[in-house]
């Protein structure tokens, strides 16, 4: 998989692509492995804290990542200040990042943060997540960590209308890898054609009743 191209960052190690940390790792199988066991670990923390007080705004999005990553990264929670582009797609301009960011997350409020939507059906339902998840995808607004952060915060969205976590596998592949290449095939689709059909699809095929 490409690695992210930055105009003028240092935030990697010199030399590689592993992101400078607190803990001076420069093992990126191993950095990975913390990166996940710190994500498993805040979902069973977020999931305990979901309320009907909890508001899906841009506040909670950037908390999420600066509670999950802090621990590794300084620049944890923190909007991106440079460009960035991943093989042939290229995310909002940093110029532009707190207007879009703004942008969709008054859009979302404006739909009431995707709470209490249990009357929609499971199409409906997806049509809507899939919409707001393409357009962070586009935003892709922190350095690292995208993807899992905007996943996690849909998936909470989703437990909080009484869905389990989104699965995004479910009724494509028997096979991990092909299907997280359908899911970033469903990413790059978002970005570079502003299609979101295929992330509807995997999102209600990966829908489930708690």
């Amino acid at each position: 998989m490409s690695k992210y191209q930055f105009q003028e960052s240092d935030i990697y190690i010199p030399g590689t692509d592993i992101p400078k940390n607190r803990l001076g790792i420069d093992d990126p199988i191993l950095l990975h492995e913390i990166e996940e066991t710190l994500l498993q670990e805040a979902y069973r923390v977020f999931i305990g804290e979901l309320n009907p007080s909890v508001c899906f705004d841009e506040h909670y999005f950037k908390s999420l990542h600066y509670r999950v990553f802090s621990a590794l990264y300084d620049w944890a929670g923190e909007f991106r200040s440079v460009d960035i582009c991943k093989g042939g797609s290229i995310f909002c301009l940093a110029r532009n990042l707190v207007n879009a960011s703004k942008k969709i997350f008054q859009e979302l409020e404006r739909e009431g943060f995707l709470k209490n939507m249990g009357s929609l059906d499971n199409q409906a339902f997806a049509n809507r997540v899939a919409y707001y998840q393409c357009e962070l995808i586009a935003l892709h607004p922190f350095y690292e960590l995208n993807g899992r952060i905007t996943r996690l915060f849909f998936d909470l969205i989703a437990i909080y209308n009484g869905y389990a976590p989104i699965d995004y596998s479910h009724g494509l592949t028997n096979d991990k890898q092909g299907a997280a290449n359908v899911y970033i095939n469903a990413s790059i689709t978002c970005v570079q054609c502003a299609d979101n059909r295929l992330l509807q699809e995997l999102i209600f095929k990966g829908l489930s009743k708690m």
